[in-house]
């Protein structure tokens, strides 16, 4: 069985540990902070993370914390590994330095994950890998572990493309309730009634059904804060624009985005974006 190091325990890289450790895997984490998990075995570095380790996971925040890790495990013997970058940064970061990782002796992959840590808990995410067959089949070996979607979708980079399709399109929908919420609170309508009515129905989607109780204020936890949504956002553009597209709507949400933060948002769970988008946007 293959031996699991992750570097980066934030709330996705934790979620992803403790559920690998339930799953009777071997796995070692490290974090540049020390924050430890519980039931995972920590380690003392990044050396010490791909020594103990056939497949290396990064779970990091943003691009600059990617190549910083990429960077000096490229110093180390990679003789067998494989790198499985889940994060969500533009894919030159992997792609740029991939034939420095084959001659080392390792492969690598993009494994983006759309869903919060409560999926990955529950093994209900969805990843979406890009790289060579044989990479991607046994970084499948590995991750199913958290998710029973997984699916290769092209060459390296193509699972950080096809998460900008898919995780965007929850953005246009956001748009879609910046726009229709304030018509709603202006119109009488509370903010359970329109958004009940509208999860339940064919206009609705799971991500918003299922952060109902955190909307109405019966859960205060944050499974991805509105300031992660943020940089999601700028990687999400800068891809598109790198194909030579257009990102108007990307851009609107943006600048949604920057207002809900400025207003107290940002450390809330995305679900207070529709508390904003009801209560603020158009407020006379």
């Amino acid at each position: 069985m293959e031996r699991i190091g992750i570097i980066g325990l934030g709330r996705m890289g934790a979620a992803m540990a403790q559920r690998f450790a339930a799953q009777g895997r071997e796995v070692v984490g490290w974090t540049r902070s020390g924050r430890t998990v519980q039931g995972v075995a920590a380690a003392a570095s990044i050396d010490e993370v791909v020594a103990r380790s056939d497949v290396v996971i990064l779970s990091l925040y943003d691009d600059a914390a990617v190549a910083e890790v990429l960077n000096k495990v490229l110093t180390l013997d990679l003789t067998g590994r494989l790198i499985v970058e889940t994060s969500t940064v533009v894919p030159d970061l992997l792609k740029d330095r991939i034939a420095h990782i084959e001659a080392l002796g390792a492969d690598a992959v993009d494994a983006p994950i759309s869903g919060g840590p409560e999926m990955v808990a529950e093994g209900r995410c969805g990843i979406f890998i890009g790289g060579r067959a044989e990479a991607a089949a046994r970084a499948q070996g590995v991750l199913d572990a958290i998710s029973d979607r997984i699916f290769h979708v092209g060459p390296l980079g193509a699972g950080l493309v096809m998460k900008v399709v898919n995780n965007a399109m929850f953005q246009h929908y956001f748009n879609g309730l910046a726009e229709m919420l304030p018509l709603a609170r202006k119109a009488g309508l509370t903010l359970e009634t329109a958004l009940g009515i509208v999860s339940g129905g064919p206009a609705g989607i799971p991500m918003v059904a299922d952060r109902l109780p955190r909307v109405l204020g019966d859960d205060d936890s944050v499974g991805f804060a509105l300031t992660g949504v943020a940089k999601d956002n700028d990687v999400f553009r800068r891809v598109v624009q790198a194909h030579d597209l257009p990102t108007d709507k990307l851009d609107v949400f943006a600048r949604h985005l920057d207002d809900a933060i400025a207003a107290g948002y940002g450390t809330r769970d995305i679900a207070a974006f529709i508390n904003y988008a009801y209560e603020d946007i158009g407020r006379d």
